[in-house]
């Protein structure tokens, strides 16, 4: 939902759609967004349009940065040099 509702508004069906849920599936998660101030809300006619507060992002993304430092750098590294080492095994015959 973040990652469409980015770079312009989307409605809330839109959304809902994309992240495979019934709009009223989608409206509590739709609404803990805008709660914690990631997402604004537009009212247009009959339609609810979304859009990231891409300063909030921001400093979610900086606290998170800041929470995990260089550690998901490490664990990726290593999920991938196991992931390759898998796949040379596999590859090898019996």
């Amino acid at each position: 939902m973040l990652r469409l509702a980015r770079d312009e508004e989307r409605s809330a069906t839109e959304l809902a759609v994309a992240a495979g849920l019934a709009p009223s599936a989608a409206s509590p998660h739709l609404k803990r967004l805008r709660e914690t101030g990631l997402m604004h809300v537009r009212v247009d006619a009959r339609r609810r349009l979304y859009r990231v507060d891409l300063a909030r992002l921001a400093e979610v993304r900086a606290a998170l940065d800041e929470l995990w430092g260089t550690s998901l750098g490490k664990l990726k590294a290593t999920a991938e040099a196991d992931s390759g080492r898998a796949r040379r095994s596999r590859r090898r015959p019996a």
